[in-house]
C-alpha cells in the first residue's frame, strides 16, 4: 500500500513539474506571441501609412492605386506576423503556406476574369493612357471618361448615357484619346461644281481662317483635295485647341455655307451623260 502511495505521489510531482515547464515554456511563447502580434499590427499600419503618402508625393500617381498598394502591403505584413507567431508554437508553417499557396491557386482559376480586369485596371493606373474626364475610343467603347476603377471604368457616352467597360477590354485595344494632345487637326471640305471659279472658292475658304480660335501654327492651307465626276472637293485645313475642336467646326461649317451661296456656288449635282443611237433595221432577206 505504502509503495502505491508512493508512486502515485512521485508521478503526480512528475506531472506538476513538467506541467510547470511546459507552462513556463507557453507562457514565454503567448508572451512574444502577443508582443509580435502588437508589433506586427503597429508596423504594418505604419507601413500602410508610409506607403500612402509617399506615393502622393509622386506626381499624377492615381488615389485607387495608392490606397490599393498600401492596403495589399499591410495585409502582406499581417500574414507574414500571423505564421511566424504559429511558429512560436511549433506549428508546421510549411505546410500552412503550401496550403495557402494551392488556395491561392484555386481562387486565381476560378477568378480568371475577374483578375484579369484587376491585372488591366493597375496597367490603366500606372500608364495612364487615359485619365478622368477625357474623351476616348476603344474599339465600339466611346464616351468620356467618369471614373478609373480596379474592374471596370465608367464612361458618359456623347448623347448621356451611363457606360461601364470592362477594363479588360480597354487594355486589350487600341485607345484614341481625343482630349489628350493640346492642338487639334481638322479639315473643312466643300464640293464645287466644274463650271465655279475654284481661285475664290479658295480664297473664301481662307477667309474663314480669320477665327481667333484657328492657331497661327502650323498656318492654316487651303487646296483641292479631290476631283469628283460632277466637280471638286476643296478643303481647309486647319489646326485649334482640342477644347475649341467640335464648336470651330461647326462654326466654320455654317459660316462657309453662307459665303459660297452669297458667291453663287451650288452644290454639284451628280450628273450622267446619255447617248442614243439609232439602231438600223435589217434588210429583208432576198428570194430568188
Amino acid at each position: 500500500m505504502d509503495a502505491t502511495a508512493n508512486n502515485l505521489i512521485t508521478a503526480a510531482q512528475t506531472a506538476w513539474r513538467e506541467a510547470g515547464a511546459l507552462l513556463v515554456n507557453y507562457s514565454f511563447s503567448a508572451v512574444g506571441a502577443i508582443i509580435l502580434l502588437i508589433v506586427g499590427y503597429i508596423a504594418a499600419g505604419l507601413a500602410e501609412r508610409w506607403v500612402y503618402a509617399g506615393l502622393g508625393h509622386v506626381h499624377h500617381f492615381d488615389q485607387t492605386l495608392r490606397i490599393l498598394l498600401s492596403k495589399v502591403l499591410r495585409y502582406s505584413i499581417l500574414i507574414l506576423v500571423g505564421i511566424t507567431v504559429l511558429a512560436q508554437f511549433g506549428v508546421q508553417t510549411a505546410s500552412i503556406i503550401t496550403t495557402l499557396g494551392a488556395a491561392g491557386i484555386a481562387i486565381g482559376l476560378a477568378l480568371q476574369g475577374t483578375l484579369q480586369n484587376i491585372a488591366a485596371g493597375i496597367m490603366l493606373l500606372l500608364l495612364r493612357p487615359f485619365t478622368v474626364g477625357e474623351s476616348i475610343t476603344v474599339g465600339s467603347i466611346s464616351g468620356t471618361v467618369q471614373e478609373i476603377g480596379l474592374f471596370a471604368t465608367v464612361l458618359r457616352t456623347s448623347d448621356g448615357l451611363f457606360l461601364m467597360a470592362p477594363n479588360n477590354q480597354l487594355w486589350g485595344s487600341a485607345v484614341t484619346n481625343y482630349s489628350r494632345n493640346k492642338t487639334r487637326l481638322n479639315d473643312l471640305a466643300i464640293n464645287v461644281a466644274y463650271d465655279d471659279d475654284v481661285d475664290l472658292a479658295l480664297k473664301l475658304l481662307m477667309e474663314l481662317t480669320n477665327d481667333n480660335r484657328i492657331l497661327k501654327e502650323p498656318a492654316p492651307t487651303a487646296f483641292i483635295s479631290e476631283l469628283h465626276n460632277n466637280g471638286a472637293a476643296v478643303t481647309l485645313r486647319y489646326w485649334t485647341q482640342a477644347s475649341d475642336w467640335w464648336q470651330t467646326k461647326l462654326d466654320l461649317t455654317k459660316e462657309a455655307k453662307a459665303r459660297f451661296g452669297e458667291k453663287g456656288f451650288t452644290a454639284p449635282l451628280p450628273q450622267s451623260n446619255v447617248r442614243l443611237v439609232e439602231k438600223t433595221p435589217l434588210a429583208a432577206p432576198s428570194r430568188s
